[in-house]
């Protein structure tokens, strides 16, 4: 507890330090605000860490076999759950993570008495560093439960340590990205099973309130591919038309929110379907790319992945889709197709953006899908007489792409190939370090 404590007063001691010489935030410079919000943050991690500790304490003193000696029914409540969120101000849900989390990483007791590491040593480690949050390290212990029986206890313990390596630094949302990557590599049987549980949830309903008609939907990743494609190829193109609008401030210009564009066009695509008989593709730019390993595919084993989608497929889903129209199985460099281009063309080809998003995953730095980048220079074709090259290409959506060329980041790629990897690195009024921060897709995989 003491050394808990210790960090608890060292971030502290960095948020009266950030704070000096401001009454509140709204007198903070721009550093003062970013070193707040480090300190903050890593403040509300030591003590969620330290209350999941707590909360395990509340479970343990409040377990069924104590009967009315419960700690919790002492105090007034049903459950430890209730008792700490009716304390706390947190959700039931919240407190039952509390204690999940401070179960799996408190010390153990033995039948004869004697203390033994944690259930998940390397996320308890994380989490009193103050590297993880109580709602990423929940995450983890979440998969490491799913695939306990599942996988050998060595390799159980490497993916723990992996996982709490990789989720440093991630949002949950990015680290469900992780998670679900990691849990198709720890436990390649169970994907078709899981899909075809959510296949069978599969769903849309149709129903008019108020003047309005209200679509909802529920789709497994195979079905809802091409949907996915056509919508986000149509917003792609409009915001590109807005782009290069002569005068976008115009009163008849284009407005709409993205919200607004992707129900514009399900209609458009709808519409496109009902009258067209030629049999062509409803919107041949749309294009959906599943990736596969080829022994895999050969032994039907393993699984694949969409682009922009975070979960894997089976090997039987991906076979079902490539062989449906509109559908690339990713094959890169064969058939003589160059990846380097070097100085004789500008612009990248289809093949190496296809080389790119295997790469990058989408946008290499917010993780968009594809079809809403662009293949940019690294070094650039007119002021750098950059290579069209793989090694000089990254994949980026607009903002991203503003973000880096007008604030000073700096990007470096390791290796060749679709399996090098992304860093971007800071610039010094950001992290005077300069620590490179991992890009594109492999920052998602355990396998990296």
């Amino acid at each position: 507890m003491t050394n808990h404590l210790s960090g608890l007063h060292e971030a502290i001691d960095r948020l009266d330090a950030a704070w000096s010489g401001a009454t509140d935030a709204s007198g903070m410079t721009r550093q003062q605000l970013v070193e707040a919000n480090a300190a903050l943050g890593r403040l509300r991690r030591l003590v969620d860490a330290l209350h999941s500790e707590v909360a395990a304490g509340i479970a343990h003193e409040s377990r069924p076999a104590l009967g009315p000696d419960s700690l919790a029914k002492q105090q007034g409540f049903r459950n430890p759950a209730q008792l700490i969120a009716t304390t706390s101000g947190a959700t039931a849900g919240e407190a039952t993570r509390l204690v999940k989390v401070g179960e799996a990483t408190a010390p153990r007791i033995d039948l004869l008495g004697e203390r033994r590491p944690a259930k998940y040593p390397a996320v308890q480690a994380a989490l009193a560093a103050g590297a993880l949050s109580t709602a990423v390290a929940g995450l983890l212990i979440g998969l490491l439960d799913r695939v306990r029986l599942k996988v050998d206890p060595q390799s159980l313990s490497e993916a723990e340590r992996m996982l709490a390596e990789k989720a440093v630094g991630l949002s949950a949302d990015e680290v469900r990205k992780l998670i679900a990557h990691a849990e198709a590599w720890l436990d390649p049987d169970g994907v078709a099973p899981r899909e075809e549980e959510i296949r069978a949830q599969r769903s849309v309903t149709l129903f008019e309130r108020d003047g309005a008609v209200h679509l909802n939907g529920v789709f497994d990743i195979e079905t809802a591919a091409p949907i996915r494609a056509a919508i986000n190829g149509y917003v792609s193109a409009q915001f590109a038309a807005r782009k290069n609008a002569i005068d976008p401030d115009a009163p008849d210009a284009d407005h709409r929110s993205v919200p607004q564009l992707q129900a514009d066009a399900l209609s458009a695509l709808c519409a496109h379907g009902i009258g067209c008989d030629n049999g062509a593709p409803a919107l041949a730019g749309a294009t959906v790319i599943v990736r596969v390993n080829l022994n895999d595919l050969s032994a039907g084993t393993g699984f694949g992945t969409v682009d922009g989608s975070n979960q894997p497929v089976s090997i039987g889903a991906v076979r079902r889709m490539a062989a449906s129209g509109g559908v690339i199985p990713c094959v890169l460099g064969a058939d003589s197709e160059i990846l380097d281009w070097g100085r004789r063309r500008r612009l990248f080809t289809t093949a190496q953006r296809l080389a790119l998003a295997e790469r990058d995953g989408g946008c290499a730095m917010c993780g968009l899908p594809p079809e809403m980048t662009r293949a940019h220079h690294i070094a650039w074709w007119s002021r750098d007489a950059g290579p069209t090259d793989l090694a000089n290409g990254i994949l980026l959506c607009e903002s991203c792409h503003h973000r880096i060329h007008d604030n000073g980041w700096e990007i470096r790629i390791d290796g060749g190939g679709t399996a090098a990897r992304v860093w971007f690195i800071p610039p010094p009024y950001v992290d005077p370090t300069g620590t490179p921060r991992p890009g594109g897709a492999r920052r998602y995989s355990l396998a990296a």
